[in-house]
């Protein structure tokens, strides 16, 4: 019997699934959507609302009849709350820039799941976990592309280097 077991096995170790329901959650909100199985994309749906509420608590509005120094703390707490539990910079810094305004008026129901066909080799239910409100392709990319340009650092001018030849015949 599986009386009052609240977690799905995932035929994985506690461990593993950790990592795996968190590499998953760190995907869909990179990408803003994924693919896997049904069983795995449930699980990891209920993470990724839990995470992006979080997120919405560093919003103003939710923040606005605390004075400065407990505003300060409870951001901080947030912040620190959803890196270590995402572990990665770049995500938490685009939770609480973009998607908590985005969804700063939805209450829950930040994702959906779209069923597919089956996988042919063992009949696994498949779907695409997505956020409700995502952008498209096009924007991530030129999201992407932006953020690198900024990261890239000015060229030097370099001097024109000699070619091979005038080496060999410079040194003779």
């Amino acid at each position: 019997m599986n009386k009052r077991n609240k977690v799905k096995q995932l035929n994985r170790s506690a461990d593993h699934r950790k990592a795996m329901i968190q590499n998953m959650v760190i995907s869909l909100l990179r990408h803003e959507r994924i693919e896997s199985s049904v069983a795995k994309l449930k699980v990891a749906r209920s993470y990724a609302e839990r995470i992006i509420t979080r997120a919405k608590k560093n919003l103003d509005a939710n923040l606005a009849n605390l004075d400065e120094q407990k505003k300060n703390a409870a951001i901080l707490h947030n912040t620190r709350y959803l890196y270590s539990h995402l572990g990665d910079q770049e995500i938490v810094n685009k939770l609480l820039k973009d998607l908590a305004n985005r969804y700063a008026e939805r209450v829950g129901g930040y994702t959906r799941i779209i069923r597919l066909v089956n996988r042919p080799s063992d009949n696994t239910a498949m779907g695409i976990l997505e956020l409700v409100d995502r952008k498209t392709q096009d924007e991530l990319k030129a999201e992407t592309k932006a953020k690198r340009e900024e990261k890239k650092p000015a060229k030097k001018e370099e001097k024109p280097k000699k070619a091979k030849k005038e080496k060999v015949a410079a040194a003779k």
